[in-house]
């Protein structure tokens, strides 16, 4: 039984789909009983493993992940068109354009505020605060991150600090690559904790109405754990490059050259915050919040040139997101999620906590594997239509946030924020000419996976010791 409650969970990881509102073009069909694995589920299996096939082995075929990503989208289209679960209007509707428009919106953000001068400023405070202790330099980002993870999605905070981090390492002629590492991995790490910390913690939090205090009351101290652990691992996994001697930035200027749009930006951010926690209250998604603060700084910063602005915008990496869930979305509509979740009740009702505790690791993994948003959308029905049975589904719901929270450190397609900074990565390499400073595959991997795996030791042990805590119904 327990076997066969693994396998399915894998599937649905390996197979993942986005739920989306699709039935409005009559596409969704209701399913009662025993679903018949077919050649359409088979189909659309096989595209997308051999798309993330490709997207893994960029560095060998030498095709860039998006090229790969936007083949596979087509190709699904396609395929599902021919056998008929699929088709361009349900890929449209696939996308979770909050997540697109979210990105976009906090980029643009970040770009009209960089030539303002305060990022260099802050930069050269931060490095000299840390007076050339490198531990303590990261130490001090680190905290920052986690602290604003807690309160924006862990995708816009490293928005604002990797073009930071960058600053800061060109300033003392040092590598960014450790910095802009553990800033993803924390933010990743810290983003578990709230519920607008992460973008499966608003999906989570929304499909089984868990409120914001509910949500941090459960999740704050097993983070809080984990984090201290990822500080102290990322000691001794960038030992060699933490014992640089950086260089003296203390006659740097720390002048800001636009003080006025750097105030007003700082304010607008700061609303944007108070808008982001309260952003349910109103009725509005993330993405328009991010708009209202975009469009402010837009008419604070008059003389900016926003064709300039966009220049800064990472289109690239908006489109493969796109082509990721117009991708996965066919995998929904071949209906492969509905045939493995009725294998996997039947284990759950037979023993609650092991089932939380494997859900919380194959979620992890397969997190890491797929990105842990679709992974997240897999489960979301799934674990609901437990609780129509009578199962207590609370300790599940905080399993997967967890196990698709930390397994985003996996690797470097983990989550959008380990994307992000890959990207600027890439970008910085390419700029600078210097391939030392694009952070790889397999260098995320052997950096990424030691930190996964401990925060997932740290949680299963908290989860066993209050197990009585973290299964009780909520209310």
């Amino acid at each position: 039984m327990m076997m066969r409650y693994v396998v399915g969970v894998l599937l649905v990881g390996l197979f993942p789909v986005m739920p989306h509102a699709a039935d409005e073009y009559g596409l969704i069909v209701e399913y009662q009983g025993d679903l018949v694995f077919n050649e359409a589920m088979l189909i659309s299996a096989i595209v997308l493993t051999v798309t993330f096939i490709g997207i893994f082995t960029e560095m060998l075929h030498g095709i860039e992940r998006v090229k790969v990503a936007a083949g596979g989208a087509v190709a699904m289209i396609i395929v599902g068109q021919f056998y008929g679960f699929y088709s361009p209007e349900l890929a449209v509707v696939s996308v979770d354009w909050n997540v697109v428009f979210l990105l976009g919106a906090m980029m643009t953000v970040i770009a009209m505020m960089i030539p303002t001068g305060g990022f260099d400023m802050l930069a050269y405070r931060i490095a000299n605060f840390s007076k050339g202790r490198l531990y303590l330099l990261l130490a001090l980002i680190g905290t920052c991150v986690t602290v604003l993870s807690l309160l924006l999605d862990n995708v816009t905070t490293v928005v604002i600090f990797g073009p930071l981090i960058i600053l800061i390492a060109r300033a003392q002629k040092i590598t960014p690559i450790p910095y802009l590492l553990a800033a993803a991995l924390l933010s990743d790490t810290g983003g578990v904790a709230t519920l607008v910390g992460d973008p499966p913690n608003l999906m989570i939090g929304s499909a089984a109405n868990i409120s914001f205090n509910d949500f941090a009351y459960h999740m704050v101290p097993p983070v809080f754990i984990a984090w201290i652990g990822v500080l102290i691992l990322l000691k001794y996994l960038f030992k060699e490059e933490l014992a640089e001697t950086p260089a003296d930035v203390s006659d740097y200027s720390t002048e800001v050259k636009n003080p006025r749009v750097w105030n007003a930006s700082l304010i607008i951010l700061g609303v944007m915050v108070v808008l982001f926690m309260l952003h349910h209250k109103f009725h509005w998604e993330p993405w328009f919040v991010a708009a209202i603060g975009m469009v402010s700084l837009m008419y604070v910063s008059r003389k900016i040139i926003m064709d300039n602005t966009f220049e800064h915008v990472e289109i690239t990496l908006l489109v493969f997101f796109i082509s990721l869930f117009m991708l996965v979305g066919g995998v929904e509509h071949s209906r492969f999620l509905m045939y493995i979740g009725q294998y996997i009740t039947p284990f759950v009702q037979q023993d609650l906590l092991m089932a939380t505790i494997i859900l919380m690791w194959v979620g992890a993994v397969m997190s890491a594997a797929i990105d842990n948003i679709p992974f997240t959308a897999a489960m979301i029905p799934i674990i609901m239509s437990m609780e129509t049975v009578g199962i207590n589904v609370t300790p599940l719901w905080w399993g997967l946030a967890i196990g698709v929270g930390m397994g985003g450190n996996g690797t470097h397609i983990g989550s959008t924020a380990n994307v992000f900074i890959v990207t600027i990565s890439e970008r910085l390499a390419r700029n600078e000419n210097d391939p030392s400073l694009r952070i790889t595959p397999g260098l995320w991997f052997r950096k990424g996976l030691p930190v996964m795996l401990l925060t997932l030791v740290l949680s299963t042990i908290f989860f066993i010791v209050f197990w009585d805590f973290l299964s009780r119904p909520l209310a």
